[in-house]
């Protein structure tokens, strides 16, 4: 695997600004592929990784980073826990870990880089130099990644029977002998405003 300097310099390039969010997940995410026993996500290792997030913050950027995965390769999936957080599994043994920042980190900047009054500036250099313990819980898991979430190309689609969109990877709904996609069954997040585009 690379170096943290040099998968820091790249997630940093790719989220658009240096935060300690970055090096918690450019960290968090070489902690968990190494006690999946992955060493090369982005090649040979690739098919192997599967990762789940639990929180839509600048550590996800890192993991998906560093890790390769990503939701259109549908080896990255996000929960909406809310919590700083990240399972990694290797499909090919079935290895899984969830690793959690620690909020105590926050406070133990303060012992790693005292000459740092700023806040934000002293937790991204200090989580750079804490040791790991300090910074996550882990977890050893298991996880069932059902067969129509896993990486490849759909394995179905079916057409709304009242919007007609069509819907992948067994997201219908079927309720009273109909198909009906997810908008259409339990509520839109959007509000059609004309019939016409």
């Amino acid at each position: 695997m690379e170096s943290f300097e040099t998968l820091f310099k790249e997630s940093t390039k790719i989220h658009g600004h240096i935060c300690p969010g970055q090096v918690i997940g450019v960290r968090l995410a070489i902690l968990g592929l190494r006690k999946i026993g992955i060493d090369d996500p982005k090649g040979a290792d690739r098919k192997k990784v599967y990762v789940f997030v639990e929180l839509d913050r600048c550590a996800t950027d890192a993991i998906q980073s560093v890790t390769g995965c990503s939701m259109g390769k549908r080896s990255l999936r996000f929960i909406d826990n809310g919590v700083m957080a990240a399972t990694f599994v290797n499909l090919e043994t079935g290895d899984a870990v969830r690793v959690t920042a620690l909020e105590e980190s926050r406070e133990a900047s303060k012992k790693y880089c005292p000459e740092i009054f700023d806040k934000r500036q002293r937790q991204l250099e200090a989580y750079k130099i804490m040791p790991e313990e300090e910074l996550y819980k882990v977890e050893r898991v298991r996880v069932n990644i059902p067969e129509c979430d896993m990486p490849g190309g759909p394995m179905s689609r079916v057409q709304c029977q009242v919007c007609s969109d069509w819907v992948q990877n067994k997201r219908e709904i079927r309720r009273d002998g109909r198909i009906l996609c997810r908008s259409c069954a339990e509520g839109r997040y959007y509000l059609v405003l004309d019939g016409s585009s």
